[in-house]
């Protein structure tokens, strides 16, 4: 039982690095990035490109760390781009002129008979465009204009509403003060002040 979790602990992995979807341009050449790691080292491991599943493009064999892959057979557009002897492990392919119809799914499948057969993969999608960066850019504009703007008009709007407020406050303040001075005003003009005035009304009742 121990040694199987060991085997479980020290598995293949296989990764095509943060993001698992590609674009590019037509006619362009494009790299497929791939990368194993095993903890418990390799011994002739195959690794194998398929498209959409079913097409194999490439397929590799690497005798151990010491040596770089050889090849097994591969799409005549495929080129080994990777490296074994490297620290990273990298078996990862160049396709070249890519068309529309090479949009689509890419598995990158590594077997390692060290690992009593282990196999595991990781996926690439593809889409191929016939320009680049413009559309997106625009449609990128026109969002950022529009959530700009509309941050904008609502700034403008805070910012009136603000000062809206404050001459209303001011002016309700301004009321207050001649309220205020205007019965000291009668006060005084009537010669009593509003403490004399207090104190004059209970005798009167």
């Amino acid at each position: 039982p121990g040694l199987h979790v060991f085997a479980i602990a020290f598995a293949l992995e296989v990764s095509v690095g943060k993001t698992n979807t590609m674009m590019a341009l037509n006619n362009s050449d494009v790299l497929l990035p791939c990368t194993f790691t095993t903890c418990i080292g390799f011994q002739d491991l195959v690794f194998t490109w398929y498209f959409n599943s079913t097409e194999l493009i490439y397929h590799g064999k690497i005798k151990n760390k010491a040596t770089e892959p050889t090849l097994v057979t591969r799409n005549p557009r495929v080129d080994f781009v990777g490296s074994t002897t490297k620290k990273d492990n990298n078996i990862s392919i160049l396709l070249h002129n890519v068309e529309f119809s090479d949009a689509g799914k890419y598995t990158c499948h590594v077997k390692n008979p060290k690992e009593k057969n282990a196999q595991h993969n990781a996926t690439i999608f593809l889409t191929v465009v016939h320009k680049m960066v413009e559309t997106d850019n625009t449609v990128t504009l026109i969002i950022v204009g529009v959530v700009g703007g509309l941050i904008g008009l609502l700034i403008l709007f805070m910012l009136i509403k603000r000062v809206v407020l404050f001459i209303i406050k001011k002016t309700q303040d301004g009321k207050k003060e001649c309220l205020v001075s205007s019965s000291g005003n009668d006060n005084t003009e009537n010669g009593l002040a509003g403490s004399k005035a207090e104190q004059k009304a209970p005798p009167k009742a």
